[in-house]
């Protein structure tokens, strides 16, 4: 089975990574997404996934993140 970890950040859609039969590798790399969009001071909204090539997400691997937006000055 092929996965992909899918991200979209501030309204932008990616493909991060691609794996082939490799789903430890596809929750790793899931897990390392989300810990650099947490720590990322230019993400307002972002979701992250574990998709199959079915589009389905996969194990439950969703992951909505979210910080404040910017005061305005």
């Amino acid at each position: 089975m092929k996965y992909a970890v899918m991200q979209c950040v501030n309204g932008n859609y990616s493909i991060v990574a691609e794996y082939t039969d490799n789903l430890q590798g596809a929750i790793v790399k899931f897990h390392q997404v989300c810990a650099n969009l947490w720590n990322s001071q230019d993400v307002i909204r972002a979701q992250v996934k574990i998709v199959n090539e079915f589009l389905e997400t996969v194990q439950g691997m969703s992951e909505s993140i979210g910080h404040e937006e910017p005061a305005a000055e």
